[in-house]
């Protein structure tokens, strides 16, 4: 478990997955991210190179959000698939970003953690520069949704950065 100011950030269970499935389908989250089938986020769970968190609420247990990790442990590498918040501008974001930096950085001695972000994902953006994550590039219409060809901006820290802070 990772534990912040106002979250326990915890494995996902299956009786998690509906709560998952529906932030990821939420009008204010669903452009932005991949929406899995329950048995993907159920293999999601069963498999040793992905984590699936949950964010629950401390003073209420609600699960306010969730994140998406998969792990290369060979290249000591975190890549965070998908992250979503449903109670939106209280900062829960910026204190789940902060917490998996420090728990991959510091918990897991991972060397890389990064992402990837639509570029009309202009929260998502501003949230990752200002937690100090690295613009590596853009992959040009990587991705082919229902809203056509999406470029995806890649972000990364690297351990060394995240010890300089």
């Amino acid at each position: 478990m990772i534990e912040t100011k106002r979250l326990y950030i915890v494995d996902a269970t299956e009786a998690d997955i509906k709560t998952i499935i529906e932030l990821e389908s939420h009008k204010d989250n669903r452009n932005f991210l991949w929406i899995g089938t329950y048995e993907e986020h159920k293999a999601e769970i069963e498999d040793k190179n992905h984590l699936l968190f949950v964010f629950r609420r401390k003073e209420d247990n609600l699960i306010i959000g969730y994140a998406l990790v998969r792990l290369n442990f060979k290249s000591e590498i975190f890549e965070l698939r998908r992250i979503a918040i449903s109670h939106k501008g209280m900062g829960y974001g910026k204190e789940s970003m902060i917490a998996l930096l420090k728990y991959a950085f510091e918990d897991r001695n991972i060397n890389r953690f990064w992402l990837d972000v639509y570029p009309d994902n202009v929260i998502g953006i501003k949230l990752y520069e200002r937690i100090g994550m690295h613009r590596d590039g853009v992959l040009r219409q990587n991705y082919k949704s229902e809203r056509g060809y999406l470029d995806q901006i890649i972000y990364s820290m690297l351990k060394s950065e995240y010890f300089q802070k």
